[in-house]
């Protein structure tokens, strides 16, 4: 994942959320850029290379924000034209963006060779069509996975296909498969979990409806956050309900990267500030006035703060010991002042 830098990996998801519009489609690439996204990530497909134009029962959807739409009729609305590919490249790479796209079969793949993308994209209904994944991973680039319906078995063999192919340059990423994915079912312990079982990198795409889960994920090794971006929810579309507007992505950005801050790096130093801080910590003080010969008791010495004077650790060492010399109650005990 050489274009992956330093910090987390923010791609903005594009999906359907040009709502048919390129110029919408080029204004969202521009936003996701001021918003603080790394990427922009579009889709490849057509309706007829995601499924047949039937209208049988089991291409309806159900149980979905879909409910009641027929797979194709979806796809033909959401679906980005090809012939746009190229102009948002050009303007995702103007932009400073990384662009790169998920493909849903190997027609897609060949089409967006011609882009030379800097990876491919896994989508997580995706996960199971094995003669695609090798396709994908025979081309050498990174692939990112989302495993949003996969168990333990399909991870496996997505895995096992990829490096077969001689490709171990490989992103999985938790994913809830629903729209929207509710916060109870984000799971994020999975993040670290597969990061250590499989040995890839690993982050988050989410279809939570706030920013909790991707400000989470950063505690749990997440290394790239993907989240669906819309320039306005006012302007609908398919996927508008479960995706973060540019003020809401901006904030989540934000966020993101002050958790980057705030988990910092394992180091038991102790910095300059932590240093200045210590001295409002404990040490021994005279208590009261003594004279040269008094006995050293706990009538006359405390531990109080500030950090001037012995270390606590140095209290019982010190009692029975003798003062040589006259000294005033607030005067840091040092060992040249005992006998």
């Amino acid at each position: 994942m050489d274009f992956i830098k330093e910090g987390v990996f923010i791609i903005a998801e594009l999906s359907a959320n040009h709502n048919g519009d390129i110029q919408v489609a080029l204004d969202t690439i521009k936003a996701a850029k001021d918003a603080g996204a790394d990427a922009i990530k579009l889709q490849t497909y057509t309706p007829d290379t995601m499924t047949l134009d039937v209208k049988r029962d089991e291409f309806m959807l159900h149980d979905t924000i879909w409910k009641g739409q027929y797979l194709h009729d979806l796809y033909q609305t959401a679906y980005t034209p090809w012939e746009w590919h190229a102009q948002l490249f050009e303007e995702a790479e103007k932009q400073g963006l990384v662009c790169f796209s998920s493909p849903f079969d190997k027609t897609a793949v060949d089409f967006l060779e011609q882009f030379n993308p800097p990876a491919y994209k896994i989508a997580s209904f995706e996960i199971t069509d094995i003669p695609l994944i090798k396709y994908v991973a025979e081309k050498g680039r990174p692939i990112i996975i989302s495993t949003g319906i996969a168990d333990g078995a399909d991870i496996d063999l997505a895995l096992k296909t990829c490096r077969d192919s001689g490709n171990n340059d490989i992103a999985l990423l938790k994913c809830t498969s629903s729209y929207p994915a509710p916060i109870e079912k984000a799971n994020l312990i999975m993040i670290k979990d597969m990061a250590d079982k499989y040995g890839v990198t690993t982050g988050l795409s989410d279809h939570t409806l706030d920013i909790t889960a991707p400000i989470l994920s950063v505690g749990m090794g997440a290394k790239i956050i993907e989240k669906h971006f819309i320039i306005d929810r006012k302007i609908g579309g398919p996927d508008a309900s479960f995706s973060l507007d540019f003020n809401q992505f901006k904030t989540m950005v934000q966020a993101v990267r002050d958790a980057e801050k705030a988990i910092g790096k394992i180091d038991y130093s102790l910095a300059p500030e932590k240093q200045k801080s210590r001295k409002l910590s404990r040490s021994i003080y005279v208590s009261k006035d003594v004279k040269k010969g008094d006995i050293i008791t706990e009538d006359n010495i405390r531990i109080v703060r500030p950090n001037f004077g012995l270390a606590p650790i140095h209290f019982e060492e010190v009692l029975g010991k003798s003062f040589n010399g006259e000294f005033t109650k607030g005067e840091p005990l040092k060992f040249e002042m005992i006998d």
